[in-house]
């Protein structure tokens, strides 16, 4: 796991040492330049694999070319032995970025396709005098980029990114618009007008002598079901593959460990890592006012003798490290934060944490599918997502932005409804797992994971989003893959006998932040202060009447406004550490005392 940039033209090396101090948290283990005719490489590496042969950036044979990249790849030694049968000399023993440099050169871009991981990494091709650069099918890992007038610049993060000349904290306020109703910032524009971000599963090229880019899909989720198999064969199956995609996702030659929560995803994850070597080490978090699904946690590490370890947080605790959160998110986000402890736990530990990720989004994901098939109007209208999934699951409307803010932004259910035509089925089912796969999954849950976890130099694995077992999943009929009485019900009865019977039955439970008290409490002066007319007035961003419509009310107890309250205050703090302070550094003062 690594932190990687790249910039064209001239590359001024104190700027590519800038570069590099900021991603240092994602690669402490060591790093590097690399300097080719018209553009640079910087890589900063979290030694996982071959920890002796996997020094960054690596450079071709022939010293012209080199790769920067980050992540892992599972398939290595099958790949590299396949290479190898047609006469590729390797160098390292098992180092996956020399395997995608080998391959990139034996194969081209076609190669892409072969590879099972995550990933998101740049090559410097200097026979052919382009940039290339290429993300993983689901987006687990980021790469953003920008173009500045004849120069080209990209990067693992935003903040990264604003450290180079020319690239601007100017607020794109169409991502602004969207944020509001889904609490995240969707697809390839980011929150900052000059940055674009490269979607899952595409690829770009730069031409280093015309500075032309361009940017294509190299992989599209499909779904092509499989009416052959029986349930009880399917359940088989699902059981193979995930075990199998487990088994992949536990390469490693460094100790890892596995984020424990309780529910199924995580507790199938755990135990089909116990039964197929020594039980790892597991960690759960709970919250001191709830013990949440730690009983769960702990049963399922009794039975598999798994070195458990629980860390019980005060929910204030989290207050404490706001800003710290706000700044390594990179981006607005008005979600939960739990695993920023989960992660920061595990890493005082070791290096590598497996997590039950995906297994929501492809089974089910709460049931959104449900309004689609149910709904009063689904037989006329089967795809309407504004009615059947916006309606029922988000927050600001868009009249209530309008009202809100002061430039109006495109629908943001045309948005998502374009995605959910694209699924190319006639199944809300599969439809809306396109529709998360593509936009809440990448966006907003791996985001996060990706940015919490490095932020504490942890490399996070998401088993669930192995490309063999996503490809089965949607090769599953959609009425035996979920259903609408029990989501999970063929991914339970795959892994039944790994787990107690309480996980069974167990209800899905999430952390609940007590987000009404703490902005009613604790959390009162800031928003008074960042939420406040005059506030927002100077800003320029939002129209008056904010507090009196939603915080004042709030304040006063006469309404729950605390779903909308936080996303809007999230998106001022961002705003304040991003845009006003300009910060190129993790802030030195308290949210406590910008309240102040």
């Amino acid at each position: 796991m690594c932190g990687i940039a790249a910039l064209t033209g001239p590359c001024d090396e104190a700027l590519l040492e800038s570069l590099g101090a900021a991603l240092y948290h994602r690669g402490p283990d060591g790093g590097g330049v690399f300097r080719g005719d018209g553009a640079a490489l910087v890589a900063r590496r979290l030694a996982i694999l071959d920890l002796p042969g996997g020094e960054q950036p690596m450079v071709s044979d022939d010293g012209l070319s080199a790769i920067a990249f980050n992540g892992e790849i599972y398939n290595v030694r099958e790949l590299k032995r396949s290479l190898e049968a047609e006469g590729v000399r390797f160098s390292s023993d098992h180092s996956d970025t020399e395997l995608v440099l080998r391959l990139y050169e034996t194969r081209g871009l076609d190669a892409l396709s072969e590879l099972n991981g995550m990933f998101a990494f740049a090559i410097l091709d200097g026979r052919r005098r382009r940039l290339v650069a290429a993300r993983d099918r689901f987006g687990i890992k980021p790469l953003y980029y920008a173009r500045l007038g004849g120069r080209f610049a990209l990067a693992s993060e935003l903040r990264t990114l604003l450290r180079v000349p020319g690239v601007a904290r100017e607020l794109d306020r169409e991502s602004l618009w969207h944020y509001l109703t889904l609490r995240f910032v969707p697809g390839e524009r980011s929150i900052l007008a000059g940055v674009r971000r490269l979607p899952p599963g595409h690829l770009l090229e730069v031409d280093l002598d015309t500075g032309e880019l361009d940017v294509r899909r190299w992989y599209r989720l499909e779904f092509a079901p499989d009416e052959g198999p029986t349930r009880d064969e399917w359940v088989e199956r699902l059981r193979e593959a995930l075990g199998e995609a487990v088994r992949r996702w536990s390469l490693s030659d460094v100790p890892i460990a596995c984020s424990l929560s309780g529910g199924l995803d995580s507790s199938a994850v755990v135990a089909l890592l116990a039964q197929s070597g020594a039980p790892p080490a597991t960690y759960s978090l709970g919250f001191s006012d709830d013990d949440g699904e730690l009983p769960l946690a702990r049963a399922l590490a009794g039975r598999y003798g798994t070195d458990h370890h629980e860390i019980v947080v005060d929910p204030d605790e989290l207050l404490r490290d706001l800003l710290s959160m706000v700044w390594a998110l990179d981006e607005p986000y008005g979600g939960g934060l739990p695993s920023w402890y989960v992660f920061r736990f595990m890493a005082e530990d070791v290096k590598v944490g497996l997590t039950g990720s995906g297994g929501d989004e492809l089974f089910g994901n709460y049931r959104r599918f449900v309004p689609f098939e149910q709904g009063r109007l689904a037989r006329f209208r089967p795809g309407d997502v504004r009615r059947y999934h916006m309606d029922a699951s988000y927050y600001f409307t868009d009249r209530e932005k309008a009202e809100l803010l002061r430039t109006a932004g495109p629908d943001t259910s045309a948005l998502l409804q374009r995605i959910y035509d694209e699924s190319g089925s006639r199944s809300a089912r599969d439809s809306v797992l396109y529709l998360d796969f593509a936009t809440q999954l990448p966006d907003e849950f791996l985001l996060m994971t990706d940015r919490f976890s490095m932020a504490h130099s942890l490399e996070a694995r998401t088993p669930f989003l192995d490309a063999k077992l996503v490809e089965l999943v949607a090769s599953i009929p959609p009425a035996l893959r979920t259903s609408a009485d029990d989501p999970k019900g063929l991914l339970r009865d795959a892994v039944a006998d790994l787990l107690t019977p309480a996980h069974l039955d167990a209800p899905k439970r999430g952390f609940v932040f007590p987000l009404a008290r703490w902005l009613r409490g604790e959390l009162r002066p800031l928003a008074e202060r960042l939420l406040a007319d005059e506030h927002l007035e100077a800003q320029g961003l939002f129209r008056p009447g904010l507090a009196a419509r939603y915080l004042e009310p709030h304040l006063e107890g006469r309404a729950d406004e605390s779903e909308r309250l936080w996303p809007l205050l999230m998106f001022q703090l961002w705003y304040l550490l991003y845009v006003e302070e300009a910060l190129t550094e993790a802030p030195s003062f308290t949210w406590d005392e910008v309240a102040a």
